[in-house]
């Protein structure tokens, strides 16, 4: 038992414990209040419990009751009262953790609810409404009147087997479904046993990277030259050659404001994206798009949609339409970022480089497009042996190829 009993300072330095070289689950006790205490995962998450036992006497079995993670609304002295008050149910012969179990409200729509609105409010705009649309789409309607100590493997496996046709987003609701009950596991909705989204085993996704070839991109360029010739499409048209031109996420293209924009510089500086705050670079043919739009008095969007003061929010309608005219049907428009990126690569430019300019936060985002950047020693060696070989031809040497960089 620690001399000090929980106190904020020391619940913030806590740790998890060290077992044989590695993280442990580490319990933490109160001295105001026998059977208070926190919990620190091998994670680091850190949760309120009490501890008591089901009768009289050290032969009654022990019960533990989860109060919460630490953090609003659970701080120690706000769950400490959350304890007392449980004890004090257990003093008059309740058993507040089998009572918790047995709960009718504790369904998955409302632990759904309590995560959307709790914990997934603080993340960004897109993943709230990316979780949100999963939820109201799939989960609810299959597990939402399910109660969440009642919900099993058989149930999971189920709702993943009835979304196989798009493997891609089975395995994805699978995965959200999870976090949803480690959350709610912490704050208050017991599981009966272990999370039943594990060890389900997921579908095999092929990773689709669709680059468009110097031949396709002359064929879109064609079609947003014949799109263009109707002045309507004058902002859908310009979308387009900006995600193409600087890589950038459809979702930044279209909320872009003119404040951002340094013509100057040939930048624009995004306060927050995906990735947090992000500098987009704007080469010369990004400049003349920009240099060619009508700025709409009253509406601070580069992009400017139907609707007064708005930014365009549909552009994958138009989007079908000019990649009809220019053959491309399997193309999306996340396939112009890849697309960008892969002529980088191709060029000799770094991955490093590459995920600069677009923004990756994390290298191995950038790694999947390892397999086509041109190495210099590999290039190098090319330019080495064609000259070898021209000189024992008896032919002229072959042109050599400039390195970047220091040469020693």
């Amino acid at each position: 038992m620690a001399a000090q009993g929980l106190t904020k300072g020391r619940i913030d330095a806590a740790k998890p414990a060290m077992r044989k070289g590695r993280l442990a689950t580490k319990l933490m006790f109160d001295r105001k209040v026998i059977g208070f205490g926190l919990k620190v995962s091998p994670g680091g998450s850190k949760t309120f419990f009490v501890q008591y036992r089901q009768g009289s006497g050290r032969a009654a079995p022990k019960r533990r009751y989860t109060i919460g993670k630490y953090g609003s609304p659970w701080t120690v002295d706000t769950a400490r009262q959350e304890a007392l008050r449980i004890l004090g149910r257990v003093v008059e012969g309740a058993n507040p953790a089998d009572e918790k179990k047995l709960d009718p409200t504790q369904t998955v729509r409302r632990l759904a609810e309590q995560f959307l609105e709790i914990h997934v409010a603080k993340k960004k705009p897109r993943t709230e409404q990316t979780y949100r649309a999963l939820i109201d789409r799939l989960i609810l309607p299959e597990l939402g009147a399910v109660r969440v100590p009642d919900l099993t493997a058989v149930h999971v496996g189920t709702l993943h087997y009835k979304l196989r046709p798009t493997r891609v987003t089975a395995n994805r609701t699978v995965t959200l479904l999870s976090k949803i009950l480690g959350w709610g596991h912490r704050n208050g909705f017991p599981l009966a046993g272990d999370n039943p989204c594990q060890g389900l085993e997921k579908y095999a996704e092929r990773p689709r990277e669709r680059f468009l070839r110097p031949n396709e991109l002359t064929r879109l360029g064609d079609a947003l030259v014949a799109a263009e010739a109707d002045p309507a499409k004058l902002y859908q048209v310009a979308a387009v050659r900006l995600l193409i031109f600087t890589g950038a996420r459809m979702t930044e293209v279209l909320t872009l404001r003119w404040q951002w924009i340094d013509l100057d510089k040939g930048i624009a500086r995004l306060p927050d994206s995906k990735s947090g705050a992000k500098t987009i670079h704007l080469s010369a043919p990004a400049r003349a798009v920009l240099d060619a739009l009508p700025r709409v008095t009253g509406n601070p969007y580069v992009i400017v949609g139907g609707k007064t003061g708005a930014h365009l929010v549909n552009l994958e309608k138009p989007w079908r339409r000019i990649r009809k005219t220019a053959g491309l049907d399997d193309v999306r428009l996340h396939d112009l970022r890849h697309s960008f990126a892969s002529v980088g690569a191709g060029s000799g430019m770094g991955l490093p480089m590459i995920g600069k300019l677009l923004g990756h936060s994390q290298p191995q985002t950038t790694a999947r497009y390892a397999h086509l950047d041109h190495d210099p020693v590999k290039v190098a060696n090319e330019a080495i042996g064609r000259r070898i070989a021209a000189a024992m031809a008896g032919k002229p040497a072959a042109k050599v190829v400039k390195l970047r960089g220091k040469q020693r």
